[in-house]
């Protein structure tokens, strides 16, 4: 999205310093500035001011800085300096600015799903309409207004993930992104350390709903109860989803017929009151139904034909790390789902591992982070589970779910190397845990460039 600098600073009420110019979009990593962006440095564990000669040298057209503006031979010819009181409040402000050139804003929150569930839903209106979705995860006070900015002129919707760690935390967002339609996936035992409990989770997410105007539309996981419940506190008219039996109250569009095929990739028929369909996924694990469901509720009430949302929902893959399905040459069906876990989503991964067919399935589990007092009682919950389902269980780096565990990416490779060509193996756990590290390594040894290299 494109502004000149003299239009940023009157908006901003900031000085500025250096000739106008015009800026497209913007980024706060020096590395990865394009030409003509605006250089945002953060003040976080490394300052980010310390970097605006290198954003400028990348070609960024101009930055933002609380500090006196470069001088002298440290300066680049001609850059252009906004300043400001503070960069990160700054951000904020500039994505209220962008957001008044945007369509309409789709906002998706949740404690699982959130990111699936923007990518799909992207893929749908972008089948209909100019559409513009949050990188990756960027779904925070940052995230957010960087995806407005870096919206092309004339987008007509931008899908935007909105996370949480605290109460207060959407409803910032919100006033920011002024989203026309909501999504709420779940509530769960996510970041539960920073809300209390599932009521307080619940508590936060309900923020976006309330933000909604009475024009728009929110978007609700009825097979969630806290979730279900946010309907009868919503400013706005309701579009309801369910996976399979509708017993819970009026559902508006449901899933039935539900099966899995031998890459755990989910086909269904899609009932909805824009008309039914025979709808299959690329994505993988029984828990896309929902993120399906989601995607296509708010697409089609945005007027996506019904006709272009099955297309794509069948062609739009997810992001990586997150139930990722490969076959290892001379080795097992490995199921990578490790860019992040929580209860409810590593039960969804190893209900899915327990669907392939194998005579030996192993997760190898690491931490997941941030549960407070329920850390202990759901990791056993969850190694009991695994059991049930006649998955062994080895921790990676972590005794919680158990004795059997693995300490570090060669003994956890080395594990890996055992598993036998017909069986199945689940990688699954939080951030912190890093599993990525031995999916990386793992790939290379083997051979699997998809995994060596995402």
């Amino acid at each position: 999205m494109r502004f000149s600098t003299s239009e940023l600073a009157a908006h901003l009420g900031a000085e500025l310093v250096g000739p106008d110019v015009t800026v497209d979009g913007a980024t706060i990593d020096s590395r990865t500035a394009r030409p003509g962006q605006l250089y945002v440095p953060i003040v976080a564990e490394r300052d980010g001011h310390a970097f605006i000669l290198a954003a400028l040298e990348s070609g960024a057209g101009a930055y933002l800085t609380e500090r006196a503006p470069l001088h002298g031979a440290d300066a680049a010819a001609g850059a252009t300096a906004v300043v400001v009181d503070d960069t990160a409040a700054a951000l904020m402000a500039l994505g209220k600015l962008a957001r008044a050139q945007v369509g309409g804003v789709v906002g998706i929150t949740g404690s699982v799903g959130k990111t699936t569930t923007k990518d799909l839903l992207a893929a749908c209106l972008g089948a209909a309409f100019p559409t513009a979705a949050s990188e990756r995860s960027f779904n925070n006070e940052l995230g957010l207004p960087l995806t407005l900015l870096n919206a092309p002129d004339g987008v007509r919707w931008v899908v935007l993930e909105m996370g949480s760690r605290g109460q207060g935390h959407i409803a910032r967002l919100a006033a920011v992104a002024r989203p026309d339609v909501g999504i709420v996936t779940s509530v769960a035992l996510a970041h539960v350390e920073f809300f209390g409990d599932l009521e307080g989770v619940a508590r936060a997410k309900a923020e976006l709903v309330a933000a909604l105007p009475e024009g728009g539309l929110a978007v609700l996981n009825f097979d969630d109860p806290r979730v279900r419940g946010m309907a009868d506190h919503s400013p706005c008219p309701v579009v309801g989803y369910s996976v399979g039996d509708a017993m819970h109250g009026r559902v508006d569009v449901r899933a039935d017929e539900v099966t899995l095929d031998a890459e755990l990739r989910p086909r269904f028929r899609l009932h909805s009151p824009w008309g039914s369909a025979e709808v299959r996924l690329a994505v993988h694990g029984l828990q896309q139904v929902s993120n399906a469901l989601a995607a296509a509720s708010a697409a089609l009430w945005c007027g996506v034909p019904l006709d272009a949302v099955v297309p794509a929902l069948a062609e739009a893959a997810g992001p990586p790390l997150r139930m990722e399905v490969h076959h290892v040459p001379g080795g097992p069906v490995l199921v990578v789902d490790c860019y992040n876990a929580n209860p409810a989503s590593t039960e969804a991964a190893l209900r899915s591992l327990a669907a392939l067919p194998a005579p030996r399935r192993l997760a190898l589990l690491g931490v997941m982070a941030e549960l407070g007092e329920a850390t202990e009682a759901e990791h056993r919950r969850l190694a009991a589970l695994a059991e049930e389902l006649g998955i062994e269980v080895v921790g990676y780096g972590t005794g919680l779910y158990g004795p059997a565990r693995v300490d570090g990416p060669e003994a956890a490779v080395a594990l890996l190397r055992e598993a036998g060509a017909d069986e199945a193996v689940l990688v699954k756990g939080s951030r912190v845990a890093q599993l990525e590290d031995v999916v990386h390594v793992y790939g290379a040894l083997t051979g699997l460039q998809s995994l060596a290299g995402s």
